[in-house]
C-alpha cells in the first residue's frame, strides 16, 4: 500500500519547513530542532514525578509516570529513541503518558547518557543501572518489582532488547516483557529495506550513518551484541512484541530479530504497521500510533497483569 495519507501530511510538512535530515546538522542543531518540534498537550495520568537513579556516570534523570493512585503497579522502564544522540524526557513525554494509561502500568523513563559526548556503551550502561535499581527498590517506586517489562522505540528498542539479554545472563532482574518498537537490531549487514526505505521518509541511511558515527567508538562496536543485539543468543530471554513500519529503513532487522527470537524458542508477536513511517508511534495524531499504542497496552497488560485504565 502507498504510505498512509496521514502520515504523507506530515512529510509534506516537513517538507515545507524545510527539515534538511539530521545528517545536515550538527548534534546542539539536531537536538534542538527535535525539542522545538509542536506537540498536543499529553494525556493526564494520576502522578508524574521527576527523580533521579544513580548510575555509574553520575545520577541518571528519569520521570515516573503512574495511571492510577493503586499501589504496587507493574513497572514498564522505557528508553526513549533518538539515535542515542537526540531525545530526552521532554520529546517522549506524551508517548510514556498514553503507555501508562493504555496499559495500566507505571513508566520510568529513562533519560541516560548519550553520545557523542558519552559514546556506546554509555547508553547501555544507564540503561541496565536504571532497570536494576527499579527492580531492587520497587517498593520506594511504590510499584511491583515482581511484574517488570523493558520498552523503547528506536535507539531505545536496542536498549530494551539489550536489557533483556543482560538480565538473562545475571539471572535477573526477572522481565515479564519487552517492546522494541521499531528497534535497531543489527547493524552488522545492508538490508533491503536500507534501499527501499532510505530516502523521503523521515529517517533517511544517511541520519543513520550520522547517529551511528555520533554513539560508536569505532566501526568495530558494529559486532558488539550490545550494539547489534542480534549476535547475541537469544535463548531465554523476555518475551517479546516486536513493531515495525512499513516504510522504515530498520523495518527488515526489526522483523529479522522477531524470527530470531522465535528460533531461539521465545514467545514473540511481531506486527508491521502498514503505511507507517519511523518514529510513527510518537506521532500521536496518527490514526496508526493511536493503534500501535492501544496494541502496546493491550500487550503490557496480558504479560503483567495489569488493569487497564482508559
Amino acid at each position: 500500500m502507498p504510505v498512509d495519507p496521514q502520515v504523507q501530511t506530515v512529510l509534506d510538512e516537513l517538507q515545507s519547513l524545510g527539515f534538511p535530515g539530521f545528517a545536515a546538522l550538527d548534534v546542539s542543531q539536531a537536538r534542538a530542532m527535535i525539542s522545538a518540534m509542536p506537540r498536543p498537550e499529553g494525556e493526564a495520568v494520576a502522578s508524574v514525578e521527576d527523580r533521579t537513579v544513580p548510575g555509574p556516570g553520575g545520577d541518571i534523570p528519569a520521570r515516573l509516570y503512574r495511571p492510577s493512585d493503586e499501589g504496587s503497579l507493574p513497572l514498564v522502564v522505557y528508553f526513549h529513541g533518538g539515535g542515542w544522540t537526540i531525545g530526552d524526557l521532554q520529546t517522549h513525554d506524551g508517548l510514556c503518558r498514553a503507555i501508562a494509561n493504555r496499559s495500566g502500568c507505571a513508566v520510568l523513563a529513562v533519560d541516560y547518557r548519550m553520545g557523542p559526548e558519552h559514546r556506546f556503551p554509555a547508553a547501555v550502561e544507564d540503561a541496565w543501572a536504571v532497570t536494576t535499581w527499579a527492580a531492587e527498590h520497587a517498593d520506594e517506586l511504590g510499584v511491583d518489582g515482581r511484574r517488570l517489562a523493558v520498552a523503547g522505540d528506536s535507539a531505545g528498542g536496542n536498549l530494551a532488547a539489550v536489557v533483556s539479554i543482560m538480565a538473562r545472563d545475571a539471572g535477573g532482574p526477572a522481565i515479564g516483557q519487552q517492546v522494541l518498537i521499531y528497534p535497531a537490531t543489527d547493524m552488522r549487514r545492508d538490508w533491503p529495506s536500507f534501499h527501499e526505505n532510505g530516502e523521503g521518509y523521515f529517517l533517511t541511511v544517511r541520519d543513520m550513518e550520522w547517529f551511528e558515527d555520533k554513539y560508536v567508538r569505532s566501526p568495530a562496536d558494529r559486532d558488539d551484541w550490545r550494539f547489534s543485539p542480534a549476535a547475541a543468543d537469544l535463548t531465554g530471554v523476555a518475551p517479546a512484541f516486536v513493531l515495525t513500519a512499513e516504510y522504515d529503513p530498520l523495518r527488515d532487522q526489526g522483523e529479522a530479530y522477531g524470527e530470531q527470537l522465535q528460533a531461539a524458542g521465545v514467545p514473540v508477536r511481531v506486527v508491521r504497521y502498514p503505511g507507517m513511517i519511523h518514529g510513527f508511534v510518537g506521532m500521536e495524531v496518527l490514526d496508526g500510533a493511536k493503534q500501535a499504542v492501544a496494541d502496546i497496552g493491550t500487550e503490557l497488560r496480558t504479560a503483567l497483569g495489569a488493569a487497564g485504565v482508559v
